[in-house]
């Protein structure tokens, strides 16, 4: 009987080699898996009974973070997913272990997307102005997250080397999947002053500097550096939410959305696999039905 550990190894190989996971799923999959496996104490497939998962389900349900909040149920869901996911591999395997189908998952609400009015989008837009190194980095990673919908470890994995005029941009996503991007006028225009101003070697098209008076390229930009500047330019244009750089993803989506596109076409440059995914965004922009309303509803009163 194979041990436990040789069974999840083998799984997660099967991820990444056979499924074309990314070595980022790959992380996720053991975090979740090796945490029912320690608290359930878990030596082989024979152990994972009904009875464990219910205990372990319970374990996360009063789990508190560092900031001593419950953990979200979209959290929990995620290692009971790759639970199911693992238990429907050793099925394939030939392993009788338990039925994956035994296992439901959490109920969640209904995500709620946060996006700020367009005219603030505008003001954050405009709120990068500097005309040294680091204000046209700023300006130019703003416009092209609003321009692509990119998410935040796209925008940081990409290459300086591109043809910035035919404004297309090749992606690989989530899954190591390809898509292309577009870039608006304004994109296009932060783009080439912030490359202009470029005088170093190095490949990224964002890079991190210090924060001296002459401040130095230290290399490709982090995800954590953009969250900074999206959070900085939106406190400075006076905005009282919290501006993270995947709200400009749902403000890119919307735009789309509300501008009259179709909900094939946001997923495919969103990178969605699933377009049950992208729909979290028509709640906010079915322009049909508000006008249906507008126009029939209510007639009757005086």
């Amino acid at each position: 009987m194979p041990d436990i550990q040789k069974l999840l190894q083998d799984y997660l190989n099967y991820l990444e080699i056979e499924k074309n996971r990314s070595l980022k799923t790959r992380e996720n999959y053991k975090r979740y898996l090796d945490a029912f496996i320690n608290f359930s104490k878990i030596k082989t497939e024979k152990d994972i009974s009904a009875e464990r998962v219910r205990d372990f389900r319970l374990h996360l349900a009063r789990l508190e973070t560092p900031k001593g909040e419950n953990l979200k149920k979209t959290t929990q869901s995620y290692y009971i997913i790759a639970l199911r996911n693992f238990l429907r591999y050793l099925i394939k395997r030939d392993f009788g272990v338990l039925s994956p189908d035994k296992i439901e998952l959490p109920k969640i609400p209904s995500r709620q997307i946060e996006i700020i009015d367009y005219k603030d989008l505008e003001r954050l837009l405009e709120s990068a102005k500097g005309s040294d190194l680091r204000g046209l980095r700023d300006k130019a990673i703003l416009e092209v997250l609003f321009s692509t919908g990119l998410r935040i470890s796209e925008l940081c994995s990409l290459n300086r080397h591109l043809d910035i005029d035919r404004g297309e941009i090749s992606v690989r996503g989530k899954g190591g999947k390809l898509r292309v991007v577009f870039l608006s006028a304004s994109a296009k225009k932060a783009l080439k002053n912030y490359l202009n101003k470029r005088t170093d070697t190095e490949e990224a098209l964002f890079i991190s500097l210090t924060k001296s008076k002459k401040p130095k390229i230290i290399g490709r930009i982090i995800p954590r550096t953009v969250q900074r500047i999206v959070d900085f330019y939106a406190r400075k244009a006076g905005i009282p939410e919290h501006v993270h750089p995947h709200m400009l993803r749902h403000l890119f989506a919307t735009d789309l959305l509300v501008g009259g596109a179709d909900l094939r076409s946001v997923q495919l440059l969103l990178g969605h696999a699933n377009i049950s995914t992208t729909q979290i965004y028509t709640h906010l922009t079915n322009k049909e039905l508000r006008e249906i309303h507008q126009a029939f509803h209510g007639r009757r009163r005086k």
